[in-house]
């Protein structure tokens, strides 16, 4: 995806020279305290790089990289806890890495363009599963349509599943609803 005058975001598969960027972001602390144990992400981005359920991207503003961000597909993995999510969801995970970026309000733009790519390649719902107290994760993905609508213990911890559906697919933007 190209950046254009509306849309200053765009997203390139990622390549080895991007881990030594990637690894010093990992480190960051506004990152490092969502993503821990910088030396097993980096590994699992590398290992995300020839692995066809998962698809790890750089994420640039105007250019510029700035984060990243990857879409997975929960049924190409025999045993993965989101294979109850409807064919045709994919799930997400993003950080920005560049912390003067943080908290002015890329995440959510980049998200919501990032998403309605994959929409437009003809996913039906995105899923993400930010941690509950991860207070600006969860408010930069409502900004970008999500609603939770459960919460899980995963392998990483406790999650708040949020998810966005297709404006096209039979659930609309009407679903999931919103946890009470």
């Amino acid at each position: 995806m190209r950046p254009s005058a509306v849309q200053p975001y765009s997203f390139r598969p990622v390549v080895a020279q991007d881990l030594p960027l990637l690894g010093a972001w990992l480190e960051r602390p506004h990152v490092a305290e969502w993503w821990d144990d910088t030396d097993d992400k980096l590994a699992e981005i590398r290992e995300a790089m020839t692995d066809p359920s998962t698809r790890p991207f750089m994420a640039a503003l105007d250019g510029r990289p700035i984060g990243y961000i990857q879409c997975y597909d929960p049924h190409l993995e025999a045993d993965h806890p989101y294979r109850d999510q409807p064919k045709g969801t994919l799930g997400i995970d993003q950080f920005i890495g560049e912390p003067e970026l943080v908290g002015i309000g890329h995440g959510s733009r980049l998200i919501a363009a990032f998403v309605d790519g994959l929409f437009r390649q003809g996913a039906a719902r995105i899923l993400t599963d930010p941690d509950p107290r991860n207070a600006r994760a969860i408010r930069a993905y409502e900004k970008a349509g999500f609603r939770a609508f459960d919460s899980r213990t995963t392998i990483y911890g406790d999650a708040l599943m949020m998810a966005r559906d297709a404006p096209d697919s039979p659930a609309g933007n009407d679903a999931p609803k919103r946890l009470a």
